[in-house]
């Protein structure tokens, strides 16, 4: 019985949680059910825009570049696309795909689509022709919504997908007959209900694809105790706002846009990712949070005190983090800038949220990743499957949380231990049971017989002050079986000397971790989400 006991304490613990942050009011259980009931139905995202725009009609709902919308203006807008979608004559959880960046129409289509009762495919902007092709065809999608950025993108798709723009640039010459969303819905019903669905259609996220073609990672029924798994060791504004420069398609953007629709925020959406931009949107809105991936803050960092001066950034109180490794060095550094503000968030699209590092942990121990959120446990074991203890073992990451993991949509699995899922990470512990990301086991080098994961060697090199990013990885060697070799963005003062590159991690690190190659780069390959993107790293000869 202990099982199901101790999983009953977590529960309550969680909605005990979600009502101290401000998501649920548990005086108000009226409320609270009316909430659980859409949420069942309609899934997260669309129930909690109906909530927050009965309860908060007329507060800002998001703003983009071309203006802000209302919470009642979001929902009525929400409503009829949904009719318009319900028009189309499309089967039950049939699949929507939207190829956009952040604004709102990608927040329509994720709404709008749940109202209707189908399924949303959201794309990733930085699939190439072949690759999207393929993603609409393994998902089987119906319907596809498209930013006018990617229409050459969306050239091999079969011409019999119904296509809408979900973002059409001022200067963009559209085809005849191409309608944006906003022109599909114009005759639409704004305030006339729609039935609601029996079931949530549900949404797919893809992976990061950062080995190969992205996975999609299905979500059906989402526990309404997720947004307690997100928020529980986060500092989210309550009727506040928050910045997205970290894009809502993918895992972290999407996960703290909906904790922010349950807490009435008002989302600040950037189409395009610019530093300053960033640093002018949180002072104009007097942000409380700003969403963003660590090379985000390299960049910002970058423009120089006298640019970032001139924004009055103390409203910022939470940099919510995620999406790929955080340098150690990187975070002592913005924080020393823009105060103990940091949570760095490690997860996937698969677990959601493992674990988080608070602002005073990161001052303590920069580069960990933190502790488990409530309901979520965090275990190592070793190649045997046997489970790690010991203070400072490295071993495989496994997460259990209140989330299940569905199976990707080719019927493909991650492995479970104990009821916990691999991350694919390798990890430790220390005696203060902070988490600590080593690498990924497909990232592991093995030069010379010795194992080199390239995390620990570019978080060395990210030290230094002429070395702006950092990648390492591992080439064919006749000697070694493989050596190591460092892609480097200079800073411009650098003397981007390879020696003396060498010469610095020889004093820090093991010789067999010394790259025997250094090249120096203008820019390193990453998505979206700011993930690196090693097999587009020359492996030829230099």
């Amino acid at each position: 019985m202990e099982g199901p006991i101790v999983s009953t304490l977590e529960h309550l613990h969680a909605v005990l949680r979600m009502h101290q942050i401000g998501i649920v009011n548990l005086l108000r259980p009226d409320r609270l059910l009316k909430a659980a009931g859409n949420n069942a139905k309609l899934g997260p995202q669309a129930a909690l825009t109906e909530k927050a725009a009965t309860e908060h009609p007329n507060a800002p709902a998001l703003t983009d570049e071309r203006g802000t919308w209302t919470y009642r203006q979001f929902f009525e807008r929400s409503n009829a696309l949904a009719h318009a979608l319900r028009k189309v004559d499309l089967p039950p959880k049939s699949v929507i795909g939207v190829l956009a960046r952040d604004h709102r129409g990608l927040a329509l289509a994720i709404t709008g689509t749940a109202r209707a009762g189908l399924r949303l495919a959201m794309l990733n902007t930085g699939l190439a022709k072949s690759q999207l092709a393929e993603v609409i065809k393994r998902e089987n999608v119906r319907f596809l919504m498209y930013d006018s950025e990617f229409a050459d993108v969306v050239t091999e798709i079969p011409d019999d997908i119904p296509r809408y723009l979900s973002w059409a640039d001022d200067d963009y010459q559209r085809p005849a007959g191409l309608l944006t969303v906003e022109e599909l819905t114009a005759a639409e019903p704004i305030t006339v209900p729609l039935p609601v669905p029996e079931k949530p259609g549900g949404f797919i996220i893809l992976t990061s694809g950062t080995t190969g073609l992205p996975k999609g990672a299905p979500r059906t029924k989402v526990s309404p105790l997720a947004s307690a798994l997100i928020a529980d060791r986060i500092d989210f504004p309550r009727q506040g706002t928050a910045v997205f420069a970290s894009p809502l398609f993918h895992s972290t953007g999407f996960g703290a846009w909906t904790v922010g629709l349950s807490l009435a925020n008002h989302a600040v959406l950037l189409r395009r990712f610019g530093a300053e931009n960033i640093l002018a949107a949180i002072a104009e809105h007097r942000a409380h949070m700003l969403v963003a991936v660590p090379t985000m803050l390299n960049r910002i960092l970058a423009l120089g005190p006298d640019v970032i001066a001139k924004y009055d950034t103390s409203s910022l109180k939470t940099v919510f983090l995620a999406g790929s490794a955080l340098a150690p060095e990187l975070s002592t550094r913005f924080q020393d800038v823009f105060g103990d503000v940091l949570y760095n968030v490690y997860g996937s699209t698969e677990v959601a949220v493992a674990s988080v590092a608070k602002p005073a942990e990161l001052r303590k121990s920069p580069g960990t990743v933190g502790k488990p959120p409530v309901t979520v446990h965090v275990a190592l074991y070793d190649s045997e499957d046997r489970k790690i203890t010991a203070v400072g073992e490295k071993g495989r990451i496994f997460v259990r949380t209140g989330i299940p993991f569905e199976g990707y949509t080719d019927g493909r699995h991650k492995q479970v231990i104990d009821g916990h899922m691999a991350t694919g990470d390798q990890g430790h512990f220390d005696a203060d049971g902070l988490l600590y990301i080593d690498g990924r086991d497909d990232d592991m080098i093995i030069s010379g017989g010795e194992n080199v994961y390239p995390q620990e060697v570019e978080n060395l090199l990210a030290e230094r002050a002429d070395v702006m990013d950092a990648a390492v990885i591992g080439v064919d060697d006749a000697d070694f079986g493989t050596r190591l070799r460092a892609f480097i963005v200079a800073s411009e003062d650098s003397a981007r000397d390879p020696q003396e590159i060498r010469e610095f991690v020889r004093a820090g690190l093991a010789r067999y971790k010394v790259p025997r190659d250094v090249i120096f780069v203008d820019e390193l390959p990453r998505n979206a989400t700011g993930k690196l993107l090693r097999r587009e790293l020359p492996t030829g000869p230099v």
